[in-house]
């Protein structure tokens, strides 16, 4: 914002004519809908190339109903992918915690577990090796956070496929049919089409 060139009027109208060719789009929150927390988190590492930050993206959905999502640039470089993956996981952990306390408040039961799905087998690894490596020493506080969230039960871990990693929308620039294909399985739909 405070250095605006061509590029970024342009994406903004690329994002304007998405709004205006779909203004029927939304969320779909079904009644018939599961309690359990699960979530997608993924980042891009050194996505952005002046500043070689990664973005950390994830969705959380309560039952089949996407209830929270974030895209955030992480604070500090990544040296290694799973150390992006890794940070990505600890924020998505912190949201899936305000949530289940949230919804203590809210006086709506939640199971103990939540699953929270990742696609970067190294970052899964560390979660459960507890042998910390050189390598890995400098996110040795992300570390104990989710690995006594592991320990105690109120999280697990998951891989999951590329294919199947929802929070991809978060973090990448997609083609139009795999965008269209996520925004579907975000249950992101056009209420002008339902019948």
């Amino acid at each position: 914002m405070h250095a605006p060139r061509r590029p970024h009027m342009e994406a903004a109208f690329s994002v304007l004519c998405y709004l205006k060719g779909a203004p029927g789009q939304g969320l779909f929150f079904s009644s018939q809908n599961g309690l359990s927390l699960l979530a997608f988190c993924n980042s891009d590492w050194v996505g952005c190339l002046i500043t070689h930050r990664s973005t950390t993206g994830y969705c959380v959905f309560l039952g089949s109903s996407l209830i929270s999502w974030r895209t955030k640039r992480q604070k500090t470089i990544s040296l290694f992918s799973a150390k992006a993956e890794y940070r990505a996981m600890t924020g998505t952990c912190c949201e899936l915690f305000w949530l289940r306390s949230l919804l203590k408040d809210l006086r709506i039961l939640h199971p103990k577990l939540v699953l929270l799905h990742c696609d970067n087998k190294a970052a899964l690894h560390i979660t459960v090796n507890l042998v910390f490596h050189k390598r890995t020493r400098h996110i040795e506080m992300d570390c104990h956070f989710i690995r006594d969230k592991i320990q105690d039960v109120s999280i697990m871990t998951k891989f999951v496929i590329l294919v199947n990693q929802l929070a991809d929308a978060f973090t990448k620039s997609l083609e139009k049919e795999t965008f269209s294909t996520m925004i579907r399985k975000l249950r992101v739909l056009n209420i002008h089409s339902l019948t």
